[in-house]
């Protein structure tokens, strides 16, 4: 037994490089390029086994099919990684060097007992990430940001920028999006507060989404998303292509980086200065990050209401500043209470979310924009988490509340048609 473990210890990864070399020169690549996907993985699959089974190596049935599996993944998929991106409970996978891979189940980061041969096995599989897009990672270009088939974002970041060797972020995103029911049955938030929230998308309030990272902003705005009516022509506008709407009338536009050369770059401000060209009823930015927020909020006051997007911030007053800054950068000598003035004017609610620290999402805060309350923007509570503790197992304890406010905004849906009940804003608490 010791000597099996030795072998797995100091031979396997060099066994499969054998073997990965040896079936390689045996393939016909070209002929397996134009054969379809799944033909293709049988043929190349039977000749990985025999190969191994050719082997005179320390290794059992078992241990042989997972070789063979291994080697099939390095032909056809992203090696070490395949096994991680077919868990549909990985919702990120973070390669800090060769040797430590590390995922987040349930919002916990765990240390798996993957690892890639060397530095070079894991530059080898980013180098078939960046190319299968058009892309390139090397010292002149040391950072990229792409995309896997199924949607889920990757940055990769290399030497001489990453000290340690080439570093891996995958953030994946269920083929099936987070529906309404399933927050709530996560306690992310109350039938109340999406009650609310729906008859604000319908009513066409403008809605910013606010959370720090990995909180659940986009998720949120998904479910959001889906209570726009088919009959509105929508306009989605993202950095990474992640949003799943089910209307029938979307267009998808996202952003592209620079070449090689430095240049071809499309701006999220472009695409949202184009996108008021295509008669949108709505607009939806997956997150703002800069200068296009100055034109989301000229777009949401000049007849694009009822238009949703996201930005990172740790509370609804936090939101309203990081607007503020991100104006700024348009570089347009706008004074501060000008600003501000066309942020109240725009923005109707804030939806604070946040990711707690035994891992859970929930809907912190949602918070109506009053206006203007003299120089600073006016916001009110409508419904709340209140934390108040945390039990043995370090689960946060806590309660959703309704501060007893009635938002300004409630008449405007009820000329929309969105009626609310009264005993919606009641001051209670809720588990």
């Amino acid at each position: 037994m010791a000597n099996l473990q030795s072998f797995e210890r100091t031979d396997y990864q060099q066994v499969k490089a054998d073997l990965h070399r040896k079936i390689l020169d045996r393939l016909d690549l070209e002929k397996l390029g134009k054969a379809t996907g799944d033909s293709a993985r049988d043929e190349v699959l039977v000749v990985i086994r025999n190969a191994v089974n050719g082997e005179v190596v320390p290794l059992s049935f078992a241990e042989r099919e997972r070789l063979s599996r291994e080697i099939l993944d390095e032909i056809f998929g992203l090696g070490p990684l395949e096994p991680l991106l077919k868990d549909p409970t990985i919702s990120d996978i973070l390669v800090n060097r060769f040797d430590r891979v590390y995922v987040e189940r349930a919002g916990k980061l765990e240390r798996t007992a993957l690892s890639f041969k060397d530095n070079s096995h894991l530059m080898q599989i980013i180098e078939r990430i960046v190319s299968r897009i058009g892309r390139r990672v090397d010292e002149s270009s040391p950072m990229v940001d792409a995309r896997l088939a199924d949607g889920s974002r990757v940055n990769a970041i290399i030497p001489p920028l990453a000290i340690d060797g080439p570093s891996l972020s995958i953030r994946r995103f269920g083929r099936e999006p987070v529906t309404a029911r399933q927050m709530i049955e996560n306690l992310t938030l109350t039938e109340s507060m999406l009650e609310l929230l729906s008859a604000m998308v319908k009513g066409r309030l403008n809605i910013l989404v606010s959370g720090g990272t990995g909180a659940g902003k986009t998720t949120l705005l998904n479910v959001l998303s889906g209570y726009i009516p088919n009959s509105d022509r929508i306009v989605t506008i993202e950095d990474a292509a992640e949003l799943q709407l089910k209307q029938e009338h979307v267009v998808r536009l996202e952003t592209r980086p620079p070449n090689i050369e430095g240049k071809g770059a499309v701006r999220q401000r472009q695409l949202v200065i184009n996108s008021l060209r295509m008669r949108p009823d709505r607009i939806v930015v997956g997150e703002v990050r800069g200068e296009e927020a100055f034109d989301m909020l000229q777009a949401m006051n000049t007849g694009h209401e009822g238009s949703l997007t996201t930005v990172h911030a740790n509370s609804p007053r936090d939101a309203m500043a990081r607007v503020e800054n991100m104006v700024s950068m348009a570089n347009l000598n706008i004074p501060e209470r000008a600003v501000r003035h066309q942020i109240a004017s725009a923005v109707h609610a804030v939806v604070q979310i946040a990711r707690l620290s035994d891992g859970t999402r929930k809907v912190i805060t949602v918070s109506e924009i009053t206006g203007m309350d003299g120089d600073l923007i006016g916001m009110q509570d409508i419904f709340s988490f209140d934390r108040t503790g945390t039990d043995e197992s370090g689960k946060v304890r806590g309660v959703f509340r309704a501060t007893g406010v009635r938002p300004q905004f409630a008449e405007r849906l009820a000329t929309s048609g969105a009626r609310l009940r009264p005993a919606l804003f009641e001051s209670r608490t809720e588990v």
